[in-house]
């Protein structure tokens, strides 16, 4: 009597690049699913049995391993609870040459294998392993064409005015290939314009922003993560003063296009603002001066305010030439003064000095 096939357990893994359709009750995922267990199932001869766990990839590029349930797959084959991986093609599992070797390696020191339901390899021969490499060559080269062609899609179309999606700038909403202005915000941006001209600081701007409880633009995906509705930060400041969609323009690539967006702010205020953020910069060394020497700050990550704030070193320079230096709270920095301990700045000689002449203070 011929003895019973030993059980080998088989996980079968799915992926879809995009999420579209996947909110189907029948989408891709389930037709590749449905493929590889009839597949296990006309095996079961061989002692093929399916697991009962589900590693979907709904979302995920093939470009690289960043995947949760590739990541579970391959810690179960590490701990040997897997002997067989079935995948409806092989660029399921992976489109990258390094990757595909990194996946090999895995199964190779667990003894296991994987199966191509639409695509016959024997991956235990070495003809077997180079004709999965060719095969894989032209996947990557097919990702990396499809790369190409929509990075020319999308440089033509802002060329077009047209914008192409990502974060939408406070101010506007999304209305197709365009932007619709939301009025509110769209005051709020006219705002943050006109005040930092009045101020002149984007600190001080900012811990005005953060007194009349100004957020940043709120926006929910199609999965529900919710993203924005925060304080405006100083980084963000700076984005807002510096977008030139908020004059109706499109930037791609260090270029801008005129787009088919309504402006929110005028040309004039704009440049002002442009030119008033110019005035902050440092101003550059003129030809022939010689460099000022660089003191660094010897107290960097030392010293603190009375809060607990970590203090930064900060310089200026005044148009006669000197240089001034100071340790600041980065609560100040921050936009948060409040926060601040009682002494918030202090000149960087004199804190580094009662620090040579006291070094146990440090202590």
């Amino acid at each position: 009597m011929k003895a019973p096939a030993r059980p080998i357990r088989c996980a079968i893994y799915t992926r879809k690049s995009t999420e579209e359709g996947l909110e189907q009750d029948y989408n891709s995922l389930h037709a590749q699913r449905d493929a590889c267990a009839a597949y296990i199932l006309s095996q079961a001869g061989e002692g093929w049995t399916l697991l009962p766990e589900v590693y979907d990839d709904g979302g995920f590029s093939g470009g690289n391993m960043e995947r949760p349930a590739l990541k579970r797959l391959m810690a179960e084959i590490e701990a040997d609870r897997i002997d067989v991986v079935v995948v409806y093609k092989v660029d399921r599992l992976t489109r990258a040459l390094t990757d595909f070797s990194r996946i090999v390696d895995v199964l190779d020191k667990a003894r296991a294998s994987f199966v191509s339901v639409t695509q016959a390899f024997n991956t235990t021969t070495s003809m077997g392993r180079l004709t999965l490499n060719v095969l894989l060559s032209f996947a990557q080269f097919e990702r990396e064409v499809t790369g190409e062609r929509i990075r020319d899609k999308i440089a033509a179309s802002k060329k077009l005015g047209m914008w192409m999606g990502g974060g939408v700038p406070l101010g506007y909403d999304p209305d197709g290939r365009t932007l619709a202005i939301n009025p509110a915000e769209a005051e709020t941006v006219c705002g943050i314009y006109r005040r930092y001209l009045e101020l002149g600081s984007v600190h001080l701007l900012c811990r005005e922003l953060a007194d009349q409880s100004v957020l940043s633009k709120r926006t929910v995906s199609k999965t529900g993560v919710v993203r924005g509705g925060v304080p405006i930060e100083r980084g963000a400041v700076f984005h807002i003063l510096r977008n030139r969609i908020y004059i109706g323009e499109i930037p791609h690539n260090g270029a801008h296009y005129p787009g088919q967006h309504p402006a929110i702010i005028n040309r004039d205020l704009f440049d002002a603002v442009q030119a008033k953020l110019g005035e902050k910069q440092r101003r550059p060394r003129a030809k022939g001066q010689p460099r000022r020497p660089h003191t660094g700050a010897p107290l960097t990550g030392l010293i603190y305010d009375s809060a607990g704030n970590r203090m930064s070193p900060v310089s200026c320079s005044r148009k006669s030439g000197a240089t001034y230096r100071y340790y600041v709270s980065t609560a100040i920095q921050s936009g948060a003064p409040d926060k601040a301990g009682a002494c918030p700045r202090v000149s960087a000689p004199i804190a580094e000095q009662a620090v040579s002449e006291h070094p146990q203070s440090l202590e």
